[in-house]
């Protein structure tokens, strides 16, 4: 799935990314650390990978979106 980052901390390693219908989802630090990524700029394209659903939805992968 693709989303685009909206916040991130870089002490944390935590943020948020927006779906493409709007939506904030947050992320932990060990989704990002799964991506293998060092830093995120907010309006950047990513891919994510996630599990559950509403409200339930969580972030396992945050990674850069690449063509």
């Amino acid at each position: 799935m693709q989303a685009t980052a909206y916040t991130y901390d870089a002490e944390t390693r935590s943020g948020s990314v927006l779906l493409d219908d709007g939506t904030p989802v947050p992320f932990d630090a060990p989704a990002f650390d799964a991506g293998g990524l060092r830093l995120l700029r907010p309006g950047q394209r990513v891919r994510i990978e996630t599990e559950g659903k509403g409200e339930a939805l969580r972030i396992t992968l945050v990674t850069l979106q690449t063509l």
